[in-house]
């Protein structure tokens, strides 16, 4: 359905400003925005740290962005997942987006999992733009029930600047990487309900804050999110001084390779300096990410040998990279398997003429059976063997070889 009306009486302008700093953002800036981090989800306030135990990770990289009809165009890929429990229910959320230089979404795709035995809720938002705007497509599925779905478009004219959270996580690492936050900065964005907004951008000034058990000065930018409705949505945001952790991933100094992923085409010591984030929060948030690796602190952005580590048991499934790669390929495959069946009806007709054939006749053999049931299907294509395995050795002892006859002569 449409946005209702009173969402676009007033569209969100860009200001002077905002407009101004995207026009500056050079090559240089989105360099050093190119690398992975990982933070722990801890309980925010006064409850333990470990209620909410989890993971969160984000990454920017080069990556080539194909759309039917269209040239491939080179990007950034910027990809963020969590994985906690949320009063004792598992919960995931993942984003990813592809974003212009001069960070202009092409596309993207929020998920928040909500893991209830008995009624799982799923969440998505998907945006993508084309030559007329942008359409926001929002999907809600609860348990067995049918699945919802509203659907938003807009015009070129009112996206202009338009920082979703994909773009948005880019634009703190700009900031970040200037140690400075230029007034006035304030941009569209989409809220939640998928309705256009504004979000602005301003520092909040630098303070000592905990990394594990030492302590680190760090710059705190404040991110807004002001919604259609009146309320507001405050994130604030802690980056390290440039050194600590430089191009580094999962806590190991690894340098971003210009245009390529990071760490392609070998390691230097000549990565550009990033800010790595040191802790998120939502104010009001039960739950933040935090940086709890103090080790980082003594990182300078040289390459140092990694030290050994014993070998861990993988549970891929609490391991928020692997578990967000695996619902990105089991979601591949269900939309692969689905189109070859609607590209093949006959599909259905055939299994079902096999099972009632199967169930009629119970055969105590029914792999046999269905080697025949299928033989009239086979004059079609050329006799060849079916399986590659019916090529290969046969493990059973096979019967005695043939003596030639005794000559009686």
């Amino acid at each position: 359905m449409e946005p209702p009306p009173e969402c676009r009486q007033e569209t969100p302008a860009l200001t002077e400003a905002a407009a101004k700093f995207l026009n500056f953002i050079g090559p240089e800036d989105l360099e050093r925005c190119l690398f992975a981090e990982m933070l722990e989800v801890v309980a925010a306030g006064d409850q333990p740290r470990d209620q909410a135990g989890g993971r969160w990770w984000v990454s920017a990289r080069w990556a080539p962005y194909k759309r039917t009809g269209e040239p491939v165009r080179s990007c950034l890929l910027v990809r963020a997942a969590s994985r906690r429990r949320q009063d004792g229910v598992p919960c995931s959320s993942t984003l990813k987006a592809y974003v212009t230089t001069q960070l202009e979404t092409l596309e993207q795709e929020e998920q928040e999992r909500l893991e209830l035995r008995a009624h799982p809720v799923e969440k998505r938002t998907h945006m993508v733009s084309h030559q007329h705007g942008m359409t926001v497509t929002k999907t809600l599925r609860e348990g067995e029930a049918e699945t919802q779905c509203w659907s938003f478009s807009y015009g070129r004219d009112e996206l202009q600047g338009l920082m979703p959270e994909g773009a948005s996580l880019l634009l703190l690492r700009v900031l970040a990487c200037r140690w400075a936050v230029p007034p006035g900065l304030v941009f569209p964005a989409i809220d939640t309900e998928g309705h256009l907004c504004t979000s602005s951008y301003h520092a909040l000034g630098t303070q000592q804050q905990a990394v594990g058990s030492a302590e680190a000065e760090v710059l705190v930018i404040e991110r807004a999110v002001h919604a259609s409705a009146g309320t507001s949505t405050v994130w604030h945001s802690s980056f390290l001084p440039s050194g600590y952790g430089q191009g580094s991933i999962w806590g190991h100094p690894q340098p971003c390779q210009p245009g390529g992923d990071p760490g392609e085409g070998g390691v230097t010591t000549s990565s550009p300096p990033c800010r790595r984030l040191a802790r998120q929060m939502q104010v009001g948030s039960p739950v933040m990410v935090l940086l709890q690796d103090e080790s980082v602190l003594g990182e300078t952005g040289g390459v140092e040998p990694r030290p050994p580590f014993p070998k861990q048991p993988l549970d891929w499934e609490e391991d928020v990279q692997l578990y967000s790669w695996f619902l990105d390929r089991k979601e591949e495959l269900q939309a692969s398997h689905t189109a070859y069946i609607r590209q093949h009806p006959e599909l259905w007709a055939l299994l079902a003429d096999f099972l009632q054939a199967l169930f009629l006749h119970q055969p105590h053999d029914p792999i046999s059976f269905a080697a025949q049931f299928f033989t009239p299907f086979a004059h079609q294509q050329p006799p060849e063997t079916r399986f590659a395995s019916a090529r290969a050795a046969s493990p059973l002892p096979g019967p005695p070889p043939r003596r030639p006859p005794a000559n009686r002569e």
